[in-house]
């Protein structure tokens, strides 16, 4: 089965990106607005108690992971993706190296933390998303106190198999 490893924003920052990802993003009605910190990993039934036990240990190592967005960005010429901008943090980078190491996953890109607006556009549609959003000012800021395991279902949407809450061990 396919798992994934995500923070999921406070509602203001769900609400704002959900306003645009309702037009831009074909993954709209899949997964709620994230922050991948693991993409997608095959993992089976015996298996997932082990890596549920390894995420409640990492998840005790840290309080808070500081969110900050101040701005859009975009992966284009890579891709033509549209995407709040996570300002990266020490806590954030380091939850993501222990996650890798942990339980041993080969991430497919850098981890670049973000919240997709938009996916897939035609070059015209990305040069008018990102045109239009770069103008605009962007400020929120929350602290994280949990990260969420997922896995797929056979329609293609993602729902939450276990939520870890930071500085507890399950």
């Amino acid at each position: 089965m396919k798992y994934g490893i995500a923070i999921f924003p406070g509602k203001d920052l769900q609400d704002l990106a959900n306003s645009l990802r309702k037009r831009y993003d074909p993954k709209y009605a899949l997964i709620p607005p994230h922050i991948t910190l693991i993409g997608d990993f095959e993992a089976g039934n015996e298996e997932i108690g082990e890596v549920s036990k390894k995420l409640a240990t990492i998840a005790s190592h840290y309080h808070s992971i500081p969110i900050k967005v101040s701005k859009v960005s975009s992966f284009k010429p890579v891709s033509n993706v549209v995407y709040l901008k996570i300002e990266p943090n020490s806590d954030l980078e380091h939850l993501h190296q222990e996650l890798i190491s942990t339980l041993g996953v080969s991430p497919e890109h850098p981890f670049v933390p973000h919240i997709t607006l938009g996916q897939n556009l035609s070059s015209d549609e990305h040069l008018d998303l990102y045109s239009n959003l770069r103008m605009q000012n962007f400020h929120f800021e929350e602290k994280s106190d949990r990260f969420h395991l997922l896995y797929e279902l056979e329609n293609g949407s993602w729902t939450v198999y276990e939520t870890f809450r930071l500085g507890k061990e399950s």
